[in-house]
């Protein structure tokens, strides 16, 4: 209910006869509030309330199932730490509904708190629709199931919308529900683009790789192309991205090894182009599901960049997450080494956190630049800027590649330890510490994938979990917290992240969960004896 008693917001129009302009205004009127909702954030207010709607509006560029889909929004489930608030009230929306014992799961980490206690406080919503579109489109296509979560929200004046990502679509779902939403406004989400980071990364004034940003065509690649070798004539490979790609699936690799030398006589000058031309057609994709057909669509409608492929005697990709929040603060929260694999090496894996101390200042240094032009642009809530450092000699250079304008693969790891341990990261330091002073390290992934694992259930993993100790232990701060536990069994794939007090105790307390999971689920697959029939026996008949 609203502060006058009316339920959800101010019914004018619906939300068809509104024109972007006219949702525009209202978003702007509506984000207004948000800096108040923070402000009393914490004030131990019975009305205070979050909703979370981890709808994966991304740009997908290859296969993606239902069931996955609904593990990507259960990976956010780590906010139900936030429960350890005795009176914030939470709704958590989802494709389909939760298994209970994933809830029991996650309130059992609360420290300090009754998990019945918390429970009570929680409203789970499910829209009922196993489809891979994204969660956001499913509500707005569902006007009742929407009314149904405004309903849930007890105030709101003293709540806010928490999203994955921001697009229209979240925008809209904010609108009806009347409440803010605490994310960057949907009218800059270029500004995250690949195109879009280049532009702000020479407004930075930091380093990013030598290319070309708004191309749409396959001429535009080959122009792009030769432009890079003829400037950079050392460069080997050069990196092909889509604009809104996510986690590396987006990407792919073109080889400029052994080119034609490039002249000025026009026909040496065509014989480059056609080397060019066919390297650019046999790129080498990411994403080995799509074709370089299906890849090139993508990159007509949504545009994408060619830069150069940093190399050196080490390379690493780091990132930075930071946020801007409702009352113009710019923090920053963590950096994290990415763990990156896949056929070019740029699928996003997993991290480690926090980031070698070799580079951990120098690229929150280069970080905070960028967010600082962000912040003026009115940029609002969580982000992450990616880079590739290389080393050359003793010597690791930063060079910026990207800027997330949303939650993404370092987010919940991060938080989890947050939320478990009250700690920050102090990036003076580059650790992250406890109030007591303590240091913690973490290692995650949402990619322990293995066939195997399909022959586990749910209760198996908790199971594994009680009877090894790898649960994260609140006395002595470190353990395992899994996620994306509800597509263990269709999908073989689970998410973990380990806890310890060294970089390296964190891998041991990783690697040890891994083997003891990966043990637990080939055991489920051993074939089953088939039992010897009992001998047939004539029932005694009556007065023998």
């Amino acid at each position: 209910m609203t502060t006058d008693g009316t339920p959800g917001a101010r019914a004018a129009d619906d939300l068809a006869s509104l024109t972007e302009d006219d949702r525009g205004r209202l978003f702007d009127d509506l984000q207004g509030r948000l800096a108040d909702v923070w402000r009393l954030i914490r004030h131990d207010d019975p009305t205070e309330s979050v909703v979370v709607v981890p709808s994966m509006s991304v740009d997908r560029v290859g296969h993606w199932s239902g069931a996955l889909n609904q593990a990507m929004e259960e990976r956010f489930l780590f906010l139900l730490l936030l429960l350890r608030q005795p009176r914030l009230r939470m709704v958590y929306v989802t494709s389909m509904p939760i298994d209970e014992a994933i809830i029991e799961y996650y309130l059992s980490l609360l420290p300090g708190v009754i998990p019945s206690h918390a429970r009570s406080r929680l409203s789970l919503v499910s829209v009922g629709d196993s489809s891979p579109a994204p969660l956001s489109d499913k509500l707005l296509a569902r006007p009742r199931v929407l009314a149904h979560v405004a309903s849930l929200i007890p105030d709101t004046g003293r709540s806010h919308l928490i999203p994955y990502n921001s697009t229209t679509n979240e925008r809209d779902l904010a609108l009806l529900l009347g409440i803010p939403m605490y994310a960057a406004d949907p009218r800059l989400f270029p500004l995250g683009t690949k195109s879009g980071c280049r532009r702000v990364f020479a407004e930075s004034g930091v380093e990013f790789p030598f290319g070309a940003e708004d191309l749409h065509t396959t001429d535009d690649l080959l122009e792009a192309a030769i432009a890079l070798r003829r400037t950079r004539p050392a460069a080997q490979w050069a990196m092909v991205k889509l604009n809104e790609g996510a986690s590396g699936s987006g990407n792919a690799l073109v080889d400029l090894r052994d080119l034609p030398a490039d002249h000025e006589d026009v026909a040496d000058n065509e014989q480059l182009r056609r080397a060019v031309a066919q390297r650019v057609s046999a790129m080498q994709l990411e994403d080995s599901h799509v074709q370089v057909e299906t890849y090139l669509r993508r990159l007509d409608e949504r545009g994408g960049i060619l830069e150069e492929r940093v190399v050196g005697d080490e390379v690493r990709s780091p990132s930075v997450q930071m946020r801007v929040t409702p009352v113009g603060e710019l923090e920053i929260l963590s950096t994290h080494d990415q763990v990156l694999g896949g056929p070019t090496g740029q699928m996003y894996l997993g991290a480690r956190s926090p980031a070698d101390p070799a580079y951990a200042t120098t690229i929150t240094r280069e970080a905070e630049k960028v967010g600082r032009v962000l912040a003026d642009k009115g940029v609002l809530g969580r982000f992450a800027l990616d880079f590739v450092v290389v080393r050359h000699g003793s010597r690791w250079e930063a060079h910026a590649i990207e800027v997330n304008l949303r939650r993404g693969g370092t987010t919940h790891p991060f938080l989890t330890l947050h939320f478990l341990t009250d700690g920050i990261y102090r990036h003076e330091e580059g650790l992250f510490r406890t109030p007591a002073g303590d240091v913690r390290h973490l290692v995650a992934t949402d990619h322990l994938e293995d066939p195997a694992l399909k022959g586990l259930r749910v209760e198996d993993l908790f199971d594994l979990v009680a009877r090894t100790g790898l649960h994260f232990d609140p006395s002595r701060q470190s353990g395992v917290v899994f996620h994306m536990i509800s597509s263990i069994t269709e999908c073989g794939q689970v998410g973990m992240t380990a806890i310890g007090d060294t970089p390296d105790s964190a891998q041991d307390v990783f690697d040890r969960a891994e083997s003891a999971l990966l043990a637990e689920a080939r055991a489920s697959l051993a074939p089953l004896p088939v039992p010897l029939p009992v001998p047939f026996r004539e029932p005694l008949g009556e007065g023998r």
